[in-house]
């Protein structure tokens, strides 16, 4: 199976892509770490935002988009645009899109801890938490959390 981990943060998507076969995970290189949208952003730019994502979708053939859940009051609370790119990953017609809460992806790697520490990974700091969302959904369905 794999997955697109991502982590939705102002007027971004980081992703990080990420495959489980046969118990062994893989980080397959990615044209894509981050994508934007401009801040004033318009539906053009929310619709190209959407079809970027779908051929991402389709060209590395992923079979889940897993966004890590953002409150939506609070101290850490998502803002509108971030929100708008949630629905856009949501309406892919490709794929289908999970949204998980922090704390089932912080049970799942508590259960089974990445086997390599983030750093040796080869991915960008900015991508750990689009990682995290990726290896705790891989993680949940083994645990059933």
């Amino acid at each position: 199976m794999k997955v697109i981990g991502v982590e939705l943060s102002a007027n971004d998507a980081n992703v990080c892509l990420l495959s489980l076969d046969n118990e062994l995970f893989q980080i397959p290189d990615c044209r894509a770490r981050k994508i934007s949208l401009p801040k004033n952003a318009t539906s053009k730019d929310l619709r190209y935002f959407q079809a970027t994502f779908a051929k991402l979708v389709q060209d590395y053939k992923i079979d889940k988009i897993v966004v890590r859940e953002r409150p939506m009051k609070g101290k850490f609370a998502g803002g509108a645009v971030g929100f708008k790119l949630e629905a856009a990953l949501e309406l892919i017609l490709e794929v289908d899109t999970v949204i998980m809460a922090p704390t089932v992806i912080k049970e799942a790697i508590k259960r089974n801890p990445v086997p390599v520490p983030f750093a040796e990974t080869g991915l960008k700091g900015f991508q750990q938490i689009a990682f995290d969302a990726a290896y705790g959904y891989l993680m949940k369905d083994k645990y059933e959390i």
